[in-house]
């Protein structure tokens, strides 16, 4: 634990943390939308949970959007919304090197995480992670030479050295097998190694976060749901005798993105910009992209548009608001004010799509060829309820929370 002439107060991205005085962890379960929660605990799966909720403090937050992994996990990490940290989404259109990349590179932070910090005035850090793409950017600033931190994805974890990770081969250590990507098992690996690094690391500051697998494939309710839910509320429990305080929240939510039929409901939006403009007019970018996009094909319900010098953006945002399934559609600053992004890495306009409707850019970019089950995605409005539900009680809570105040929260009752 931290020394105790350590101070125990530290200031970052202009928000004041405590220096916990036992190990806090921070779960993010990816795509919890609450209702998950709710039917797990309902169906008796998770005691240990429905005992957080009565003793401890039980909420439902905001999380940032686009409600995406990559910057909901950052915010998460920072205490602030990509407007800070620069991170908006999984994928974005570099203008600088005129090129589509993914936002996975630590050099595109714009502000420290809340580790980095802590690590710095001495605190034992331990991040793991379900997909390596998020490993780099929680681990941050984090060092390996002196046993005070460990990060690693459950993805890579055959793979960990302690140069790089602090672990060398995390899967034997942990005595587990490499999961595949596209399983429960990839999160299972996240909690177990938690407990583990628990008793043996002793981190005063662990973050675990999984993969939404699971809740692309299965509605809330359904016996696959509540048998993950019941899986993670049996580590929860291990975590709590050790002695953790505890926060979960999620990055998103999950909905259902089908149609009556059962056909993935899409607009396709460089569909019609390239009938409405021709096809150099606009470059349409979806920000879920990313490596692992089997389950769910690229289609979330976020979009942005960078658009030629010729095109009127105020015409084509009412055009585009006229579509049926269109939530809303907003001009750069518009959207970068209401959804606290960085005005230079989204486009000239944002588009989100309703509840059950994802956006596209053109329909023979999309493999839906792989989709084995009917389409549950997020990134829109519709996808930003989330819970935060700690172990402990929590003084005074805000009335608005948003996932982001996990850590905030969490080290104010240690």
């Amino acid at each position: 634990m931290m020394p105790s002439d350590q101070r125990e107060i530290l200031t970052v991205n202009d928000r004041s943390y405590s220096f916990p005085q036992q190990t806090a962890v921070v779960i993010c379960i990816d795509g919890c939308e609450p209702e998950y929660l709710d039917a797990a605990v309902a169906a008796g799966d998770m005691p240990t949970l429905a005992r957080f909720r009565e003793t401890g403090t039980a909420l439902i937050a905001d999380c940032v959007v686009p409600s995406f992994t990559n910057p909901n996990n950052m915010s998460i990490a920072t205490g602030q919304p990509p407007a800070v940290h620069g991170i908006c989404g999984n994928y974005f259109w570099d203008p600088a090197r005129q090129a589509e990349v993914m936002m996975n590179d630590p050099a595109l932070l714009r502000a420290p995480t809340i580790f980095q910090s802590f690590f710095d005035a001495g605190a034992r850090i331990a991040i793991v992670t379900a997909k390596d793409k998020l490993r780099r950017l929680l681990g941050h600033g984090l060092r390996f030479d002196d046993g005070r931190a460990i990060c690693f994805s459950s993805e890579k974890s055959a793979d960990t050295t302690s140069a790089e990770h602090g672990i060398d081969h995390a899967s034997t250590w942990l005595d587990r097998p490499v999961p595949d990507v596209y399983s429960a098992e990839l999160s299972e690996f996240v909690f177990a190694a938690g407990v583990k690094l628990m008793v043996e690391f002793k981190p005063d500051i662990m973050y675990l976060t999984t993969t939404d697998y699971v809740q692309h494939k299965h509605a809330p309710g359904t016996a696959e749901a509540n048998r993950f839910y019941a899986m993670f509320d049996r580590y929860l429990a291990q975590l709590d005798v050790a002695g953790a305080t505890i926060a979960i929240t999620a990055d998103h939510g999950m909905s259902a993105k089908f149609d009556a039929a059962g056909a993935p409901a899409v607009i396709y939006v460089q569909d019609l910009l390239d009938d409405w403009l021709g096809t150099e007019a606009a470059r349409v970018i979806l920000p879920i992209t990313d490596p692992y996009v089997v389950h769910h094909g690229a289609l979330g319900s976020f979009a942005t548009a960078y658009l030629s010098d010729a095109v009127n953006t105020a015409d084509l945002c009412q055009r585009l608001s006229a579509i049926d399934g269109m939530e809303v559609v907003l001009d750069k600053a518009t959207a970068a004010a209401r959804f606290e992004l960085p005005a230079d890495r989204i486009g000239d306009l944002v588009m989100v799509a309703r509840e059950n409707m994802t956006l596209g850019t053109r329909r023979q970019d999309h493999d839906l060829s792989m989709l084995d089950a009917p389409l549950r995605s997020h990134g829109g409005i519709s996808e930003q309820a989330v819970p935060l539900v700690f172990n402990q009680a929590i003084a005074d809570p805000p009335a608005k929370p948003r996932n982001f105040d996990a850590l905030s929260l969490l080290l104010s009752a240690t």
